[in-house]
């Protein structure tokens, strides 16, 4: 009998879908995911020391929102409209650039 389970299988689909810039606009953008049961990991970045100190606004954050890729259109729709988000581009450069003749 062998095993389903085999080494070289790999499972990871989580992608970098969006970064969000404050913290209303991830508090609304949870809601959302978790209302549509999206799956989501939150991955803040730090702030430098000289950020921590002369930094004004206490509401602005950077932190990346990561997301199973199977998900990545249904987010789409429900973060449409939201301030303070970029959503990164997934369009395939890889496929387009095999078209492209090289330069010589």
């Amino acid at each position: 009998m062998s095993s389903i389970i085999q080494s070289d299988q790999v499972f990871n689909n989580e992608v970098s879908f969006c970064k969000v810039y404050s913290k209303e606009s991830k508090k609304i953008l949870e809601e959302r995911f978790l209302a549509n049961r999206i799956s989501y990991y939150i991955d803040w970045q730090d702030k430098s020391f000289l950020q921590r100190i002369f930094g004004a606004d206490k509401d602005k954050i950077v932190c990346t929102i990561r997301i199973n890729r199977a998900d990545v259109d249904r987010a789409r729709e429900l973060v449409s409209g939201l301030e303070d988000i970029k959503i990164r581009d997934f369009s395939d450069k890889r496929k387009n650039s095999k078209n492209k003749p090289k330069k010589k």
